[in-house]
C-alpha cells in the first residue's frame, strides 16, 4: 500500500472515530461517556500508555496495532471534551505537533535556506534541543514562571525518566560527564555516602533518615545519568528488570510450593539455591 493511501484511509478513520466520539458525548450517546472529564480520564491515558509500553516490550505486533488504537482514542476523548469546553480542537492538536516536527526538523524541511546537513542521530538531538530552546524564548513568559532549560519537563513523569531527559537537557549544553568512566566514579561516590549514612544512622533517628533518603536519591539520578550516556532508557530498563524478577520469583515459589514448603520457613541459603535453580529454568526457556 502507497504512502498516500495508507495516509488518506488513515484521514477516513480519524474522521470516523472523532464522529463516533462526539456521538457518545452527544445527548443520545452513553452515559458514562457523557460524565467524563479531562480530570476522570487521567488514569485511563496512565493505563493505555502502560499497555502500549507493554506491547512494544512483548513485540506483540498484533497487540501493538490494538493498543495504539486505543491511545489514540484517549486523545481523541480528551480533545472532545476541550472542544466541547470551547478551548481547541482534536485539528488544533494535529495541527500542532505537524508544524513542530516541521519547525524541529529544518534539517529536512527547510535545505534551501542554508540549515546545515546532520549525519548522525547525536547530531540531530543536540539540534533539537537547540530549537527548544529557541522556541521557549520566542514564547517568552511571564515574571513570576519565565521559560527555562529544564521547564519543559513535566514533573508527572516518572521519576527515573525525568532524571532522564534532566540529564539530556543540561547535557545539550555540554553541562555534562565528559567520559562514561566519570559518571561510574559518580556512582561509586554516591554509593560510599550512603554506606556512611547507614553504617552511622540511629534507627529512628530522623535527622539520619532524610539524609539517607537524600543520598538514595543522588545515588538513582547517578544512575539514570549512566543510562542515558549508555544510551539506555532507565525506565525501561528498570521495567524489563522489574518482569524478570517477577518471573524467577514466581518460578521459585512454584518449585516452593509444589515441594510442600512454606516460603517463610525456609532458610536464606535454601531460597538462594531455589532462585538460582529459577535463574537457570529461566535461561534455558
Amino acid at each position: 500500500m502507497s504512502s498516500t493511501s495508507t495516509a488518506g484511509r488513515a484521514a477516513d478513520e480519524l474522521t470516523r472515530l472523532i464522529a463516533i466520539m462526539a456521538t457518545l458525548r452527544g445527548p443520545d450517546g452513553c452515559p458514562w461517556d457523557r460524565e467524563q472529564t479531562i480530570d476522570t480520564l487521567k488514569p485511563f491515558v496512565l493505563e493505555e500508555t502502560y499497555e502500549v509500553l507493554e506491547a512494544i516490550d512483548r513485540h506483540d505486533h498484533a497487540a501493538l496495532c490494538e493498543e495504539l488504537g486505543d491511545f489514540v482514542f484517549e486523545a481523541v476523548f480528551l480533545a472532545q471534551l476541550e472542544s466541547e469546553a470551547g478551548h481547541f480542537t482534536i485539528a488544533d492538536s494535529l495541527q500542532s505537533i505537524a508544524d513542530k516536527l516541521v519547525r524541529r526538523h529544518p534539517h529536512v524541511f527547510a535545505r534551501d535556506t542554508g540549515e546545515a546537513s546532520l549525519d548522525s542521530a547525536g547530531q540531530v538531538r543536540v539540534r533539537w534541543e537547540e530549537i527548544k530552546a529557541q522556541e521557549r524564548t520566542s514564547k517568552g513568559g511571564d515574571v513570576e514562571t519565565p521559560k527555562t532549560l529544564l521547564s519543559g519537563i513535566a514533573p508527572a513523569l516518572p521519576a527515573l525518566l525525568r532524571a532522564y531527559h534532566i540529564g539530556v537537557r543540561a547535557a545539550s549544553v555540554n553541562f555534562d560527564w565528559s567520559r562514561t568512566a566519570d559518571v561510574v566514579d559518580k556512582i561509586q561516590e554516591e554509593v560510599d555516602e550512603l554506606r556512611h549514612e547507614v553504617a552511622d544512622g540511629r534507627a529512628g533517628d530522623p535527622g539520619s533518615d532524610v539524609r539517607a533518603e537524600e543520598e538514595m536519591g543522588d545515588l538513582l539520578f547517578s544512575i539514570a545519568q549512566l543510562a542515558r550516556q549508555l544510551g539506555i532508557e532507565p525506565e525501561t530498563a528498570l521495567r524489563k528488570a522489574n518482569d524478570k524478577f517477577t518471573k524467577r520469583f514466581t518460578t521459585l515459589e512454584h518449585a516452593v510450593s509444589t515441594s510442600g514448603r512454606a516460603m517463610k520457613d525456609m532458610t536464606l541459603e535454601e531460597l538462594e539455591q531455589e532462585w538460582q535453580r529459577a535463574k537457570s529454568q529461566q535461561r534455558a526457556d
